[in-house]
């Protein structure tokens, strides 16, 4: 069973923890930037959670799950993946932290991302 809010509230807080980010609300949804751009969308759906993000190393990957489907409004084109989860979705979570990194590093500038320890993708 996937606790929700503690899943937002980890993804939300390490999100926040890169350089030059913050929180907005874009048609009243929870979304975390990076100099503008977004790298993470955290809006709630038929009592769930969606998790969209930019992948551009594990997309292929992601999609394999049932719960990951490209992203909408054409979004998924530019390699934006939305994971959808409930409470009784079978999915590895562990996971997400991967992809949240990995999205960021797609989004932000190259010098955003130097001092970042590397990557490892999910």
């Amino acid at each position: 069973m996937i606790d929700l809010d503690a899943l937002e509230a980890a993804l939300r807080t390490q999100a926040l923890g890169y350089p030059e980010t913050h929180e907005a609300f874009p048609w009243g949804e929870r979304v975390v930037k990076v100099r503008g751009k977004i790298f993470l969308f955290l809006p709630h759906w038929q009592g769930g959670l969606s998790i969209t993000v930019k992948l551009p190393q594990t997309n292929e990957m992601a999609r394999l799950f049932d719960c990951c489907q490209p992203a909408a409004y054409g979004l998924g084109k530019t390699g934006l993946i939305t994971c959808r989860l409930s409470s009784e979705t079978d999915f590895d979570t562990a996971l997400l932290p991967g992809w949240v990194d990995e999205s960021f590093r797609a989004v932000a500038p190259k010098r955003l991302t130097k001092g970042l320890a590397p990557h490892r993708p999910g």
